[in-house]
């Protein structure tokens, strides 16, 4: 005898995705009118939020494999929103650091990226909105 399946409705990794697509498709909206990525715009946001980091934390962070991320630094570089350099105590290692017109595209899209935040957060309620941030915070953690 085979268990039946929850149906898609009661699916975590289902409903990880509809939320996820319901979230970020005004983000991509957003940024597609500047021309980034959301991986682009994560990457980002870590740097600046980290400061000059190196590429292995960034990917952690932003939620990226190494080579994606590998591909995406070299775009964000051509672009001038990053810049790359060696440490110089340890040569193998690079250091990411955003640049000034990174910080500048970041300043100009930011409040339009916090208002979408806003709207989801006023619509679901803020207790609903934070413990959905908890409990999704509290996933990451365990180990499945």
């Amino acid at each position: 005898m085979t268990k039946a399946l929850p149906s898609t409705d009661r699916s975590l990794p289902i409903a990880l995705l509809r939320a996820r697509e319901r979230v970020m498709g005004p983000i991509r909206a957003l940024l597609s009118d500047v021309n980034l990525t959301e991986q682009q715009w994560r990457v980002l946001r870590v740097v600046q939020e980290s400061g000059p980091t190196d590429p292995t934390q960034i990917s952690e962070e932003a939620c990226l494999l190494l080579p994606s991320l590998t591909r995406i630094l070299q775009k964000l570089e051509e672009k001038q929103l990053i810049s790359r350099s060696r440490d110089e105590s340890d040569r193998r290692r690079q250091v990411i650091t955003i640049t000034a017109a990174g910080e500048q595209i970041i300043d100009d899209n930011i409040g339009a990226s916090m208002e979408l935040a806003a709207r989801t957060r006023n619509k679901m309620g803020e207790e609903r909105y934070e413990a959905l941030l908890d409990l999704l915070n509290d996933l990451d953690k365990i180990d499945l």
